[in-house]
């Protein structure tokens, strides 16, 4: 079994609010992260896929193919856009990042070849804050 990771990069807005609560408890809860006039971040998407190289390629998989897979299905989605209103599949999902970390798991997974499996999704928020989604447990 061999690894292939791929790096890509795109910012957007968001703010994390529950509608079920009040202003006081986001505040609360979230901090200057519930402004309502939004905040943004510059994020890091590091995207690792695995499986067995193919002997005809020496590949896992081509890595420009992943490029293409992570900017037509995630970052021209979500590139410049507010998570909360723009991007179709965050619409009525907190837009935390480990929210936002499994969205794009459910984006990518099934556009990659049978071959190859989807290993891990380590989204950064900022240079210390990240996340990371290995799939739902089994």
């Amino acid at each position: 079994m061999i690894f292939l990771t791929r790096h890509e990069h795109f910012n957007a807005a968001h703010k994390l609010y529950n509608p079920a609560w009040t202003a006081e408890k986001n505040v609360e809860v979230f901090g200057k992260c519930a402004n309502a006039n939004w905040h943004g971040h510059n994020y890091e998407l590091i995207v690792t896929i695995k499986g067995n190289v193919d002997p005809e390629t020496g590949f896992l998989m081509d890595a420009k193919k992943l490029s293409e897979i992570l900017t037509v299905h995630v970052c021209d989605k979500i590139d410049h856009r507010n998570l909360n209103m723009d991007v179709d599949f965050m619409l009525g999902k907190l837009a935390s990042t480990e929210n936002l970390a499994i969205a794009i798991w459910e984006q990518i997974e099934p556009h990659l070849p049978t071959n190859v499996k989807l290993h891990c999704v380590k989204l950064y928020e900022t240079p210390r804050i990240c996340v990371e989604y290995f799939g739902k447990e089994l």
